[in-house]
C-alpha cells in the first residue's frame, strides 16, 4: 500500500512523499519463527511447567536447592563457533554443543532431574542441528518443566556498557525465539545474571518490566557482600525505579559462592574433586566424609539467609560436558544426604531451578529488605575495583553503539518494504543476532582475548553488510518504485545458509554505507563528480542535522529536491586525521550543510556536484598570543586562553569558568600473587598512587570560521588531539577527540582521561545514567547502603558512563554527553573526567591472559570520538530545562541521520528531480519531543512490533515530563490497523497474561535498625583468590589478611576490611537514591495529549505514557496491507 502526496515545487516539477508503512511476511525458514500452534498450547496445559513443575519441599527442613547448570560465554577466551564446536581445547577445553548432546540424554533417563539453560545464542545454533525426532523429545522435556530457560536473551548481557535500547532489542529476539519454538513452557521467569561484573538498577527495572519475577545474580562488592551476608540481606526487593511504583520492583537474590559448585564438589570432567564412592567394602569409600562436607557447608550458607531454604548453584564455566559423570555423583549426594534425615537430619536436598527455588522463598511468605541504588562499581578485593573495563577496547565499543543504530534503520525500512524478498527476513535475523553478541558480558566490556575482538567486529560487519541489502533494495523500490535486476549468483553472508543465498542484484542507486566516516573518508564523495546523499531519519519526528562528508576539493555544490541550492561551508580535515597513515583517502576537506526538516521515519535525499566555481580555501584565524580565542553560536561561547585551553563557556549570558585537558594515569603493575600486587588491565581500573599526569601544557590551536560552525582545533602532543566545534543554533558544544597511538616504549601501560573542571559548586554529589535511561545519583567516596572504604580511591570512584554525566549547584548545571560506553567519576567539586582509551601491559589475572595492549597497522590503536558539552541553569522552574535539553541531545545523538551514498555520474539533476521520490516519511503524525518510538520493526505473519518510550524523568521538566496521551492509530493512520495487543517489554508475553510474584518489604524500621555496628573483623572474608581469581573463591582469615595487607600496619588498611554498615535512625538515612525515588513517587505530573482532529479515537488505539515508561504493543494489520 502506497499513498502518494503531490507537491509542487517552485518550478513546477511534481514530487512524491511517498507514506509507505507495510508488514513483511515472515516466510523465511531462517527464522524458524512462528506464533505458539495449537498443538503447543495444547501440550502446555496437558503438561506441567513453570511452578506448576517444582519439587515438592520439605516443611520444617532445610530445603537445599541444587541448581544443575552451566555457564556458557558467547565468546571469552575463544570465538563463538570455537565455544561451540570446542576447538581450541589448548586454550580452553569448552563445546557447547556436547554439553546440550549429554545433558539432553540423561535429563531424558531420569524424570526427576532438572537443568537450566540460559544463552539463547548456543543453543539454537544446536537446536537447528538436531533432528525432528530429537527436537520433540527436547520439546517434552520443557513442557515438563525438566529444562528450564532461565534468562533467554540472546546472550548475559554486560550491564555496565551496555545501552537499554540493545538490551531490550536482544531479549526481545531470544525471549520471541523460545515462545516460537516451544511456546509458553518456555517462558522464563528468573534471570541470571551469574557473571556480569556488577548491577545496574536499569536492568533491574526491565527485568521487571518484562515480566520476570525475581534475578539472581554473582558477583557484587566483597564488602557490600559481607555485610550483606552477615545481615541476611543478600536477598531482597530491588525498587528499580525511582518513576516507578511496585511495577519496577523486583525480587533480587545474590548467591552464596558465586556460580561455582562448593569447594570440592564440582564432579565434571573439567575439576580434580574427588568423586563419591560408596562400594561398601572399597577401602576408598567416603560417603560419610563427603556428606559431612557438604552438609558443613550447608549449614555455613544457610546462617547468611533467612529461610529454611537455599540455592546452591552446581556448575560452573562449560560444565556438564559428561553430564553423565555429574548427575551420577548428584545422585549419590542426594541419597546418602537424604537417608541421614531418618536419624534426625533436618536437610534436604533436591533437583531443582532458580524458578522453583524462587517460588519456595515467595511462599515462605516472610518481609524483605529493599534497595534503591545499584551495585555498581564491583571490587572482588580491597585492591581490585572493575572498573577499567568501562573504557576497554573504546573502538569495539563505538562500533556496537553504530551497530545498534544501523539495526534501528534496518528494522524500519524493512517493516516498510513494499515488495518482499526472501533474504530480508534471514538478514535482518542474522544482524539481531550479531547485536545480541555484542551485549554479551566479555564483548561489548572489551574483557575478551584480542583474537575474539576481532570476530565480534568481523561478525557485526558481516552483519551489517546483510542488512545493506535490505536496505538498498528497499530504498530502491522506495526512491523508483522498480524492482532490481539479478545477476550473478552470490553469498551476502558466510553465515547465512546455502539454502537462503540469493542472486546478487544490480540497482540503479547504491545507498552504500560509508563506514569510514569516522576519519573523514568515503568513497563515492571521494571519487565521483555527481552523487546522491541520502539521510534517514530513524526518530520519530522531524529532524535537522549538520552533514559532513569528505571530498577532495571545493568547488561542490549541495541542491535539494526543490532546486533549492543549500548553504554550505568547506573545512579542512584535522591535520593529526590527515596524517593517519591506514587513512586511504584523498580528501582533504570536508563539506558541511544544514540537513532542514528531514521527515519522521523517513528520508530526504541531496544531490551533491563538483561546478567551475572554486570557493577559497578554508584559512584559519592568524595566531593569536596576547589575548583569549573565542568561537560562538547564537547560543554559547567557548574561550580558550593563551595556553590554548578552554577556559569559560557563557551560556545565554550566564558565564562560567570551565576548563578542559587530557591527563593521563600511568598503570599499576604487580605479579598479581597478592591483592596489593594487581595490575591494572582489561578488568581492573589501578592507577600508581593515584597520580595523574599531564599530556600538554600549551597546545597549539588553529580557529577555523564560517557561516555554519566555528572550529578550534587543538594539538596537544603527536598522538592527541581534538576539534572543538559550535554548531550554529545549537545548544551543546561539541568535542571531537583524537587519542592514539598511546607510546608504551617506556614500558609503562597508560590510561587517558578529558577532565572538564568548573567553577560549580557541586559538592561530592555528581549522577551518571543508567544504561542510557534513569539517572543516579553519586557520592564520592559513599556507597548507599553500607559504609564503604577505599583503599583505590580513584578507581572505586570510577563508575560506568553509558551516554552522561551531569553535575550541579543551586545555579549551573554541566553534562557531557558520550557516543559510546566509558568510565567516569568527578573526583572533586566541579569536576567530571572521562576515560577514552587504555594500553596496557599486563594482564590483571582475571582470566583474558594477555595484556590489553591494542594494536592497529603495526602500532597503537587509534581511537576517535565526541563528547557533547551542555552547560546550562540548574533551575527546573522553567521549561526547556537543562536536563530536558540533554534528553533530547541524547537521543539525538544516540540515533542520527544515518547516511547512504549513491554515485549519479548517469543521472541529471532534472532527472533526478522529475522522476525520483526524493523526500519519503513512514509514519502521518510525528510524536512529540518527549515520546520516542523505541522500536518499529516486522514480527509475525501480518503483524508489526511497536515500542514507545518516555525520555524524561518526572521532575526533569515542568512541561515535557507530563505524561503524554495519543492514538496510534493516527500515528501509523496509513496502516490498516486491525488490532492492538499489549505485552511485556520484550513482547514474549501479553501484558497481564502473567501475575508477577509479590514480595513484602520490610518496614523502615526494621530496615534500619537491623543493621548493627561491627568493630571487630568477621571471622573470614569472601573474596576471590588473587592469584587465580577465576578459578575458585577464597575464604581468607583474619590473619592471613592482616599479613596480606597490613605489612606496614597501616590503619587505613586495617579499616578496609572490617564490615561497615551502619546503624542509624530511619530519619537519618544516607541513601541518596532512597531519597529522590521516595520524593519522584509522591510528585504529581500533568499530561499533555496529542490532537489530532481527524483521528479516530477508539479506546484500544488511545495509549498513555507516563516519565520513562515504556511500552510494547503487536499491531495486527489486514492481511491485503
Amino acid at each position: 500500500m502506497c499513498s502518494t502526496i503531490s507537491q509542487r515545487n517552485p518550478v513546477g516539477v511534481t514530487n512524491k512523499i511517498c507514506i509507505t508503512l507495510l508488514l513483511l511476511f515472515a516466510n523465511s525458514e531462517w527464522t524458524h519463527a512462528r506464533p505458539p500452534s495449537e498443538a503447543q498450547q495444547k501440550s502446555t496445559t496437558a503438561n506441567r511447567c513453570g511452578y506448576e513443575s517444582c519439587p515438592k519441599i520439605k516443611a520444617g527442613m532445610l530445603n537445599v536447592h541444587l541448581i544443575a547448570h552451566t555457564h556458557d560465554d558467547v565468546g571469552w577466551l575463544k570465538t563463538v563457533d570455537q565455544y561451540f564446536y570446542g576447538s581450541k581445547s589448548e586454550i580452553q577445553k569448552a563445546g557447547v554443543q556436547y554439553i546440550l548432546d549429554s545433558v539432553i540424554v540423561e535429563l531424558l533417563k531420569d524424570p526427576e532431574k532438572r537443568f537450566i539453560y540460559v544463552e539463547s545464542a548456543f543453543f539454537f545454533k544446536w537446536w537447528r542441528e538436531q533432528n525432528a525426532e530429537l527436537q520433540e523429545k527436547v520439546k517434552m522435556l520443557v513442557n515438563q518443566g525438566r529444562l528450564e530457560f532461565i534468562g533467554g536473551a540472546w546472550s548475559m548481557n554486560d550491564e555496565a556498557t551496555t545501552h537499554y535500547q540493545s538490551i531490550v532489542d536482544q531479549f526481545t529476539w531470544g525471549l520471541r525465539r523460545l515462545n516460537d519454538t516451544f511456546g509458553e513452557c518456555a517462558r522464563p521467569r528468573v534471570g541470571w545474571q551469574i557473571d556480569p561484573f556488577g548491577h545496574s538498577r536499569e536492568m533491574a527495572s526491565m527485568f521487571a518490566q518484562m515480566g520476570f519475577d525475581g534475578l539472581f545474580f554473582g558477583r557484587l562488592d566483597y564488602q557490600d557482600k559481607e555485610e550483606r551476608l552477615m545481615t541476611q540481606t543478600a536477598e531482597m526487593i530491588w525498587r528499580a525505579s525511582a518513576n516507578f511504583d511496585e511495577s519496577s520492583h523486583l525480587f533480587t537474590g545474590a548467591l552464596y559462592n558465586q556460580y561455582q559448585a562448593p569447594p570440592g564438589f564440582c564432579f565434571d570432567i573439567l575439576c580434580t574433586d574427588e568423586p563419591i564412592i560408596d562400594a561398601k567394602h572399597s577401602p576408598d569409600n567416603n560417603v560419610n566424609r563427603r556428606v559431612d562436607d557438604f552438609l558443613k557447608f550447608v549449614n555455613q550458607q544457610a546462617q547468611n539467609y533467612r529461610t529454611n531454604n537455599i540455592i546452591i548453584t552446581m556448575g560452573g564455566d562449560f560444565t556438564y560436558q559428561n553430564a553423565n559423570m555429574y548427575y551420577k555423583n548428584l545422585d549419590k549426594l542426594i541419597r546418602y544426604t537424604n537417608e541421614r534425615q531418618a536419624n534426625g537430619s533436618n536437610i534436604n536436598l533436591l533437583y531443582s531451578t532458580p524458578s522453583c527455588y524462587l517460588k519456595a522463598l515467595h511462599d515462605a511468605d516472610i518481609t524483605w529488605p529493599t534497595k534503591d541504588d545499584d551495585f555498581l562499581p564491583y571490587a572482588s578485593d580491597p585492591h581490585s575495583y572493575w572498573t577499567g573495563y568501562f573504557t576497554s577496547r573504546p573502538t569495539l565499543k563505538r562500533y556496537e553503539r553504530i551497530g545498534n543504530h544501523f539495526l534501528q534503520v534496518c528494522k524500519q525500512l524493512t517493516a516498510m518494504v513494499p515488495k518482499v524478498y526472501d533474504e530480508f527476513n534471514p538478514h535482518l535475523s542474522f544482524f539481531r543476532e550479531a547485536m545480541g553478541i555484542m551485549q554479551h558480558h566479555d564483548a561489548v566490556t572489551g574483557t575478551e582475548k584480542q583474537a575474539v575482538a576481532g570476530d565480534y567486529a568481523r561478525r557485526l560487519e558481516v552483519a551489517m553488510r546483510a542488512c545493506a541489502t535490505n536496505t538498498r533494495s528497499i530504498l530502491n523500490e522506495l526512491t523508483l518504485g522498480q524492482a532490481s535486476v539479478e545477476t550473478t549468483t552470490r553469498s551476502v553472508s558466510e553465515y547465512i545458509p546455502k539454502s537462503q543465498c540469493k542472486k546478487k542484484k544490480e540497482y540503479r542507486l547504491q545507498f552504500d554505507t560509508c563506514t569510514l566516516l569516522n576519519i573523514s573518508s568515503c568513497l563515492v564523495s571521494e571519487t565521483s563528480d555527481k552523487f546522491i546523499l541520502t539521510l534517514y531519519n530513524p526518530l520519530a519526528r522531524t529532524k535537522s542535522e549538520y552533514v559532513r562528508v569528505p571530498v577532495p576539493d571545493v568547488n561542490y555544490e549541495v541542491k535539494d529536491f526543490e532546486d533549492t541550492t543549500i548553504e554550505i561551508q568547506f573545512l579542512p580535515v584535522p591535520a593529526p586525521v590527515q596524517d593517519l597513515h591506514f587513512r586511504k583517502s584523498s580528501s582533504p576537506y570536508e563539506i558541511i550543510f544544514a540537513a532542514r526538516d528531514i521527515p519522521p521515519l523517513g528520508y530526504k535525499s541531496y544531490y551533491i556536484t563538483t561546478t567551475n566555481d572554486y570557493r577559497k580555501r578554508p584559512v584559519a584565524d592568524p595566531e593569536n598570543t596576547s589575548s583569549f580565542t573565542s568561537i560562538s553560536n547564537e547560543y554559547l561561547r567557548l574561550s580558550f586562553d593563551t595556553n590554548g585551553f578552554l577556559n569559560t563557556v557563557t551560556d545565554d549570558g550566564m558565564t562560567r569558568s570551565i576548563s578542559q585537558e587530557f591527563l593521563y594515569y600511568e598503570a599499576a603493575s604487580g605479579d598479581n600473587r597478592e591483592f596489593r600486587n594487581r595490575s591494572s588491565g582489561a578488568y581492573i581500573f589501578r592507577p600508581i598512587n593515584e597520580q595523574v599526569r599531564s599530556i600538554a601544557h600549551r597546545p597549539k590551536i588553529k580557529v577555523y570560521r564560517g557561516n555554519l560552525v566555528e572550529e578550534v582545533h587543538q594539538y596537544f602532543n603527536s598522538w592527541v588531539s581534538q576539534v572543538v566545534r559550535l554548531y550554529r543554533q545549537e545548544k551543546s558544544a561539541e568535542f571531537e577527540w583524537l587519542v592514539g597511538p598511546i607510546p608504551v616504549d617506556d614500558d609503562k601501560g597508560k590510561e587517558i582521561i578529558t577532565r572538564f573542571n568548573s567553577d560549580i559548586n557541586s559538592g561530592d554529589i555528581f549522577y551518571t545514567d543508567s544504561n542510557g535511561r534513569e539517572m543516579i545519583t553519586r557520592n564520592r567516596d559513599h556507597r548507599d547502603t553500607w559504609k564503604v572504604k577505599l583503599l583505590e580511591r580513584t578507581a572505586g570512584n570510577y563508575y560506568p558512563i553509558t551516554t552522561k554525566i551531569a553535575l550541579e549547584d543551586e545555579n549551573a548545571r554541566m553534562a557531557i554527553l558520550t557516543d559510546r560506553a566509558q568510565g567516569g567519576t568527578s573526583l572533586g567539586a566541579g569536576s567530571l573526567e572521562l576515560m577514552v582509551h587504555r594500553r596496557l601491559l599486563h594482564d590483571d589475572a582475571f582470566g583474558v591472559g594477555e595484556a590489553l595492549n591494542e594494536t592497529a597497522y603495526g602500532e597503537g590503536l587509534v581511537a576517535r570520538g565526541k563528547h557533547y558539552l551542555i552547560v546550562g541553569s540548574s533551575s527546573k522552574q522553567t521549561s526547556r530545562t537543562t536536563q530536558a535539553i540533554e534528553r533530547f541531545t541524547q537521543l539525538h545523538f544516540l540515533l542520527p541521520l544515518w547516511s547512504f551514498f549513491s554515485d549519479a555520474e548517469n543521472i541529471s539533476y532534472p532527472d533526478w528531480r522529475e522522476n525520483f521520490t526524493n523526500i519519503f516519511t513512514g509514519i502521518q503524525l510525528e510524536l512529540p519531543k518527549s515520546i520516542h518510538l523505541m522500536s518499529f520493526e516486522p514480527w509475525h505473519d501480518n503483524e508489526v512490533l511497536v515500542r514507545f518510550e518516555h525520555i524524561l524523568e518526572k521532575d526533569e521538566d515542568p512541561e515535557f515530563s507530563k505524561s503524554v496521551q495519543f492514538n496510534v492509530q493516527s500515528i501509523f493512520s496509513n496502516l490498516k490497523i486491525i488490532d492492538i495487543r499489549e505485552t511485556t517489554l520484550a513482547a514474549n508475553a501479553l501484558l497481564g497474561e502473567h501475575q508477577r510474584f509479590q514480595f513484602v518489604p520490610d518496614s523502615p524500621d526494621v530496615a534500619y535498625n537491623s543493621y548493627s555496628v561491627y568493630k571487630k573483623f568477621a571471622a573470614h572474608q569472601f573474596m576471590l583468590r588473587a592469584d587465580r581469581p577465576l578459578l575458585d573463591c577464597e575464604y581468607h582469615m583474619e590473619s592471613e589478611i592482616a599479613i596480606d595487607e597490613m605489612e606496614d600496619n597501616e590503619e587505613a588498611d586495617q579499616l578496609a576490611l572490617q564490615t561497615n554498615r551502619l546503624k542509624r535512625a530511619v530519619n537519618e538515612s544516607q541513601e541518596l537514591n532512597r531519597q529522590r525515588a521516595e520524593y519522584l513517587r509522591k510528585l504529581k505530573v500533568g499530561q499533555v495529549t496529542v490532537n489530532d482532529d481527524d483521528a479516530n479515537y477508539d479506546d484500544p488505539f488511545i495509549i498513555e505514557l507516563s516519565p520513562m515508561q515504556m511500552r510494547t504493543f503487536i499491531l495486527t494489520l489486514e492481511s491485503d496491507s
